[in-house]
Formats: C-alpha cells, structure tokens, sequence
C-alpha cells in the first residue's frame, strides 16, 4: 500500500508517517531527503519541476519496494500533496502496480504550526531551508482541497491517538 502524508508544513505528517512506519513495519520516502542526496546545495531550488522530480524517484522506489513485498506499506512524505495532479499522480502508479492508495491529511491550529516551524528552524531539524511559516501561509493560499477519499488527522493530539487513527486507515 501507498500512503501519501498529506497537509500543509508544520503539521505533522513526519511525525505521523515515521510513528505509523514504525508500528507497521513500513517505509518512509522523504522528499526532502531525497532532494537532499541527489542534489549539491547550490542546485536546490525548491522549485515545483524538482518537487515533482523528487517525488516521481519516490514513486518508482515505492514501486520497486512493493515489487519485492506486495504486502509492504509506504508512506510518502514532505510534500503537501496540495496539487490534485500530484495525489492522481501517486494513484495512477499505485492502481497500475495494483497497490491500494490511502490519504492521511494532517491539520492542527496555526499557533501549533508556527511553534513547530520555529522550533524547527531554531533547532535545524528540518532539511528544507525554505520551510517557515511565511511557506506554510503560502502554501495554505492555494491549497487545492482533496477531492479523494481521506482520514484527516488534528496532530495536535496527542500522538498515539493519532497514530491509533492512522492504523484504522491503512489497516495495520
């Protein structure tokens, strides 16, 4: 199965998709960390062309994983997933390597994320260098609502009912 970790920066969907991964055995592909091997530092653009290229090697990896054990669950993560190509995209590789889709949507207040984004930005636990708060209102602009069937998450709960909630979507 593929689950894609949607919503906006700051909302949790790491933390989620690591602590589901961790519970079922799964595997997490970070665009960000993918973005971060393949490319020197001066070659990062932040840029939807290198999004979406990072996130087609995340797709073909999940595939190739699945490939190998079809029962295997793989969260992709550190893309909103705020485009609607960008979720058809991921589905049309899951339905023609005949793997289910789930969507897990992560919200919580915005008081919550601009704490998480300045802890993150203080601390340097974050690879992307573009992710602030004035990021996640651009973001949130022109967000385009997910018209596919979805779990939305508060993360500003507590994680293990989160996670709890997660594990009901993907069946773990």
């Amino acid at each position: 199965m593929i689950v894609l970790m949607a919503g906006l920066p700051g909302t949790g969907k790491t933390t989620l998709g690591r602590a589901l991964a961790q519970r079922v055995g799964g595997r997490v592909l970070n665009k960000d960390e993918v973005r971060y091997s393949l490319f020197q530092p001066e070659e990062i653009e932040y840029s939807a062309p290198q999004d979406d290229f990072c996130q087609g090697l995340m797709v073909e990896a999940a595939s190739y994983f699945l490939a190998r054990d079809p029962k295997k669950i793989i969260f992709l993560d550190g893309r909103p997933f705020s485009r609607r190509y960008q979720i058809e995209n991921v589905r049309a590789v899951a339905d023609a390597i005949y793997q289910p889709c789930r969507i897990l949507e992560c919200i919580c207040p915005e008081k919550i994320v601009r704490q998480r984004l300045k802890e993150d930005s203080m601390t340097g636990n974050h690879l992307a260098a573009n992710r602030n708060f004035a990021l996640y209102l651009d973001v949130k602009a022109r967000f385009e609502a997910i018209a596919f069937p979805k779990v939305v998450i508060d993360t500003s709960q507590d994680l293990e009912e989160c996670v709890r909630r997660g594990l009901l979507h993907v069946g773990g």
